[in-house]
């Protein structure tokens, strides 16, 4: 077993020498969680300029325009839909869905199909004309993040990382009890 202060010093004496570590290796190499990590660097650096921009360019915040896009690919789509399929709580997204509506992006909700509480929402001409000028630049900058790869490696990414969606119900929203640390309580009861 190694000694941790020694460690310090080794790793402290690389520091000085100009022998820093490389971040970007341990995280893609070293690291228990290599494929959230994946995920997560690619959408910051994927999501950050393209948000900043939409925010910049247009006012609309991550929620709002997340909302657009939503809509424009299922057309008729409830906040509840987009809340599952985005992330986004439903409240942050009732904001969004709000202040879309007043800015005329959005039209009128009506009652969607099977009845309930579930209101549809369809984008205005308005907010399909900030789609049409928007999307063309997510589209080439998901192209460039991808230029790496050969059709064959999209085609198999793109199948692989579907798989992993479609099966996150089974996992999301919960941490794994199994690898939770027992907490002082549940240690208290077991000495008993």
């Amino acid at each position: 077993m190694s000694d941790p202060q020694n460690t310090f010093n080794q790793e402290f004496s690389k520091q000085e020498t100009g022998q820093c570590p490389d971040m970007l290796d341990a995280k893609l190499w070293d690291n228990p969680c290599p494929f959230t990590f994946r995920i997560n660097y690619l959408a910051l650096l994927y999501n950050t300029p393209l948000y900043s921009w939409i925010q910049d360019t247009l006012g609309l915040k991550r929620p709002e325009y997340v909302v657009l896009y939503s809509l424009a690919l299922a057309d008729g789509g409830s906040a509840r839909d987009i809340s599952r399929t985005s992330g986004f709580p439903k409240n942050t997204l009732s904001r969004a869905i709000n202040r879309l509506e007043l800015m005329g992006l959005i039209g009128a909700r009506t009652r969607a199909p099977g009845g309930g509480r579930k209101q549809a929402l369809h984008l205005s001409e308005k907010g399909w004309a900030l789609i049409h000028q928007t999307r063309p630049v997510f589209e080439a900058q998901e192209k460039r993040m991808l230029r790496t790869l050969s059709d064959g490696e999209r085609q198999m990414l793109s199948e692989l990382m579907s798989k992993v969606v479609l099966a996150a119900q089974d996992w999301a929203g919960e941490l794994p009890p199994e690898a939770m640390p027992e907490t002082t309580d549940a240690k208290e009861e077991k000495t008993q």
